[in-house]
């Protein structure tokens, strides 16, 4: 699973870290100490959906262990659409010169980072109206 933070503006994401899911879902040491580090106000998932806008396939699933971890970290959710992202991070990786084998643990952090930077754009957005 990948993690990103923002800065304390709440302007840049920031790739951090990739943990196994199941370490994120039973709020294991390594992810405990990642909210520590971070303190995070709210937890921003992404929400996998189909190229028409619906919910995809996993959606129902990745909520429900979503509002566990929020549940864990007595932190509030939120959900951002995740579509393309993980294409996204890959052509930013390759751009930047990795290869595929260097890219491994790399690409969902990258794309945690590319759809929180998206959710903190329109919070932006939103404080701007």
């Amino acid at each position: 699973m990948g993690i990103a933070a923002s800065d304390a503006s709440g302007r840049i994401a920031s790739p951090v870290k990739v943990l196994p899911t199941a370490e994120v879902v039973g709020n294991a040491r390594t992810f405990r100490r990642i909210l520590e580090d971070y303190e995070p106000d709210v937890l921003v998932c992404g929400r996998p959906k189909t190229m028409s806008g619906e919910d995809g396939p996993q959606a129902q699933r990745v909520m429900a262990e979503a509002q566990k971890i929020a549940d864990n970290c007595a932190i509030p959710l939120e959900f951002v659409d995740e579509r393309l992202s993980s294409a996204e991070a890959k052509r930013i990786l390759r751009e930047e010169g990795h290869t595929e084998r260097s890219m491994r643990g790399k690409i969902d952090m990258v794309a945690a980072s590319l759809f929180l930077q998206s959710w903190l754009d329109a919070r932006q957005g939103e404080r701007l109206d």
